[in-house]
């Protein structure tokens, strides 16, 4: 039963492609943004700027401190 599943997904998994984008023959690349000075690429445009992937500025497990009391965290009124 196992290999029934496992081939099916990794047949979908070397359909993917390596080769570097291009547009659809016949068209073009958007044009360029105003004000810039000149039209970006495929892959400027497909890598995800600092805005769409944040990186993380905590460090949650070497930062552990003692959380200090919260004046709102009430029991719910009966």
């Amino acid at each position: 039963m196992k290999h029934v599943i496992l081939l099916p997904i990794l047949l979908l998994g070397a359909c993917g492609s390596a080769a570097t984008l291009k547009p659809v023959t016949g068209k073009a690349l958007p044009p360029k943004p105003y004000g810039a000075t000149a039209t970006p690429t495929a892959r400027e445009l497909s890598t995800p700027t600092n805005q769409a992937r944040p990186e993380r500025s905590d460090e949650l497990l070497r930062s552990s401190e003692v959380r200090r009391g919260d004046d709102f965290d009430l029991p719910p009124s009966s």
